[in-house]
């Protein structure tokens, strides 16, 4: 098969993973940067042009799309889809996972544990927003914000007062989430490739740290799900329409409560959290796929 990579750097860690388990499995891979794709729309024959040739011969492609180029990213994304490739991610779904507000509804829809969420139009009512969430401390988000950035822990009701009202005057959208205490600093991340668990780790922040990311300093150990946390994470990577997912959790009193699906879950801590291969999991699901 001939598949594409879409990402803009060919040295990431997932990239040349899936560069490598691509050839080990006699597939034709290429990395294609999306920001230089030319899109060609015409009846009955749209095409993608890159550095001088159409890419016509292509049968999948896998979208490693950075949030910062969603837009046009994604419209590639759906060039390929009208050529007929498979993709590891849909355009649409891609989409809809990039907004943090509408996973969150979706979520909801599909009768999924979260924790409990604000979102307003720049309200003036911030004592009513800090009381919605069962008041400090709790979780302020930046709408646009990834891997940790733009999230404020607010550890009491004039601190949350001072941050919300600080971000409504810069016109910055976000939402405010209740405080998972017996979390502790902690979260799980389960991997889902075509309705699967192909593995899973929990994440743990640094000393006084409250965000698990391992992008600021956080590690990452093996861990095998609860039935209700599997449920929960395989649902939510459905509800989203998402192929290939990351879906981060919290461990709470009331069960998993989901954070977030992501549609571009990086593969390196997983792989080395879990020591499986996750990239060959991807390969085979295009083979399905196609």
């Amino acid at each position: 098969m001939n598949i594409k990579i879409l990402s803009r750097n060919s040295g990431l860690y997932s990239t040349a993973r899936l560069v490598e388990a691509a050839k080990k499995r006699k597939h034709n891979v290429e990395v294609i940067d999306p920001l230089k794709c030319d899109l060609i729309i015409e009846k009955k024959k749209p095409s993608v042009y890159y550095k001088g040739r159409y890419l016509s011969e292509t049968d999948a492609i896998v979208p490693r799309i950075g949030a910062s180029i969603t837009y046009y990213g994604t419209a590639v994304v759906r060039q390929f889809e009208m050529m007929g490739c498979f993709t590891t991610t849909e355009s649409q779904a891609l989409v809809r996972s990039r907004d943090k507000l509408r996973s969150l509804q979706i979520l909801s829809r599909a009768r999924l544990g979260l924790p409990k969420t604000v979102f307003t139009n720049y309200s003036r009512d911030v004592a009513e927003i800090i009381d919605h969430v069962g008041g400090a401390p709790l979780i302020i988000k930046l709408l646009e914000g990834t891997q940790g950035l733009g999230v404020v822990l607010a550890e009491t009701k004039n601190a949350a007062e001072s941050v919300i009202e600080a971000f409504n005057g810069l016109q910055a959208r976000v939402i405010v989430q209740e405080f998972i205490k017996e979390a502790g600093g902690a979260d799980i991340r389960a991997f889902i490739i075509d309705g699967q668990v192909v593995g899973a780790m929990k994440r743990q922040g640094k000393e006084g740290e409250f965000r698990s990311n391992l992008h600021r300093g956080g590690t990452a150990e093996v861990i095998q799900l609860t039935d209700d946390e599997e449920n929960a994470a395989i649902k939510a990577a459905k509800a989203m329409g998402l192929g290939v997912a990351g879906v981060d959790m919290l461990q709470s009193a009331r069960g998993p409560l989901i954070l977030e699906v992501n549609s571009s879950p990086g593969l390196e801590g997983i792989e080395k959290a879990t020591g499986k291969d996750i990239a060959k999991s991807v390969i085979r699901y295009i083979e399905r796929g196609v």
